[in-house]
């Protein structure tokens, strides 16, 4: 009877001691601690206390709602069963050594408000299923080897805030549903291989306060709208091929605080922003 009383009273211990969230949660979790040599991290789990004591979990009301593990020495790919964390708003891995590419069933997390992966070694392409996550605040993906292009499907993000793809490879024009993103304040995509004009519809993004385009392939005249993002601190659009003259310009952005452009566009002939027609978007 002792026995069967003591086999009892452990089942029920170790029921409570991961109660704090579903099994499915849990695997998940193991899943990224397994594929990521969660044993070499620079804060590791005890898999045998609570989820909610591990490292960077933060666990609400039985939910997984955000996993922070920055400078952590995570190397490995991101697994799929991190789609298992239906609550989850934050995941940030950034400044690690994770590979492979950004996995697609990452976009069934429509509770996520930020998506932070910069600064690892990840590749492949943003999958288009990016505008699932109408949640998104911030997504920061910059300082890896991603490629292809940026998705229209971005454009469906609509409370997004940030978005920081800079230091990649990323390829082709801007997506045309940019200007559906009414909420953003930072764009940045410097270093990367983008190229095209600057389209004009960039001036609905009134709330945007820091545009970040240089070291691309950018050419043609800058739109006369850009003279509207009237809360703009800071605009760089150096190493591109711009054409004209627009010294004018960091006096018509009355909050401007940093301005770069090539010598060549601040010097001769001054010229009316969107002067020639004909741009491509």
């Amino acid at each position: 009877m002792k026995t069967l009383k003591l086999t009892v009273l452990c089942c029920l211990l170790s029921v409570f001691t991961f109660a704090n969230v579903s099994q499915s949660e849990r695997e998940a979790l193991l899943a990224l601690y397994n594929s990521t040599n969660g044993a070499s991290w620079t804060n590791s789990w005890d898999l045998n206390e609570p989820v909610n004591t591990w490292f960077g979990v933060t666990v609400e009301q039985d939910k997984v709602v955000a996993i922070e593990l920055m400078f952590n020495n995570l190397e490995g790919e991101i697994p799929n069963e991190l789609s298992q964390l239906t609550a989850l708003r934050v995941l940030n891995l950034s400044f690690n050594k994770l590979s492979g590419q950004l996995p697609v069933a990452l976009t069934e997390l429509t509770a996520l408000q930020e998506l932070k992966l910069f600064s690892n070694r990840l590749n492949g392409t943003i999958p288009s299923s990016i505008g699932n996550l109408k949640n998104l605040k911030a997504l920061e993906l910059y300082n890896n080897s991603i490629t292809g292009e940026i998705p229209e499907s971005i454009g469906q993000l609509s409370q997004l805030e940030a978005l920081i793809l800079s230091s990649n490879q990323l390829m082709g024009k801007l997506p045309s549903t940019l200007s559906n993103l009414k909420t953003l304040k930072v764009l940045s995509l410097f270093d990367n291989k983008l190229f095209g004009t600057i389209p004009s519809t960039v001036g609905e993004l009134q709330q945007l306060e820091e545009l970040v385009l240089s070291n691309n392939a950018f050419y043609g005249t800058l739109p006369n709208e850009l003279a509207q993002l009237n809360n703009l601190k800071t605009l760089l659009l150096s190493n591109n091929g711009f054409k004209g003259n627009y010294a004018h310009l960091k006096e018509e952005l009355p909050n401007i605080v940093d301005f770069d452009l090539d010598k060549s566009n601040m010097e001769g002939v001054l010229v009316t922003l969107d002067e020639e027609t004909g741009n491509d978007n």
